[in-house]
């Protein structure tokens, strides 16, 4: 049987909510002042591109720590395209993976973020259902 996880988002009031994780801890979304919210927490469809960043960045990790690479500290940034129609959705991804330190292997993390974009990030194969997804490794050498 398939893993099934459980989240419940409860109702604070006004546009807020606050929302359970597997892991037990909880996080709050709201709308922007702009479309009726207070602006204290999470908006719902960056909140998904947090979820694409955080589930690649888990597997990046992994496999550096793998391959033995030397890097210090790595960064995501998405920029994402949302469609000009309702209910607007992501249409364009760009991930640039920033990576840190001294004697940094091009090839190594290029081959690292595309295991991590083709083959083991969940997220990743579900934004591929509804956006075209492009990425590149940028290098920061001390």
């Amino acid at each position: 049987m398939a893993d099934t996880n459980h989240v419940s988002t409860r109702w604070l009031g006004g546009m807020a909510f606050e929302s359970t994780n597997p892991s037990g801890l909880t996080l709050r979304i709201d709308a922007s002042p702009e479309d009726g919210g207070a602006g204290s927490g999470l908006r719902p469809k960056a909140l998904m591109l947090s979820a694409l960043a955080g589930c690649s960045g888990l597997d990046v990790a992994s496999i550096i720590q793998k391959m033995k690479l030397d890097v210090r500290d790595f960064h995501i940034d998405i920029d994402a395209d949302l469609s000009e129609s309702q209910p607007q959705t992501y249409t364009r991804l760009i991930l640039n993976f920033h990576f840190y330190g001294t004697n940094l292997d091009l090839k190594k993390l290029e081959r690292a973020v595309a295991l991590s974009v083709d083959k083991y990030c969940g997220v990743m194969a579900m934004f591929r259902n509804f956006s075209k997804i492009t990425w590149k490794v940028i290098l920061h050498e001390d």
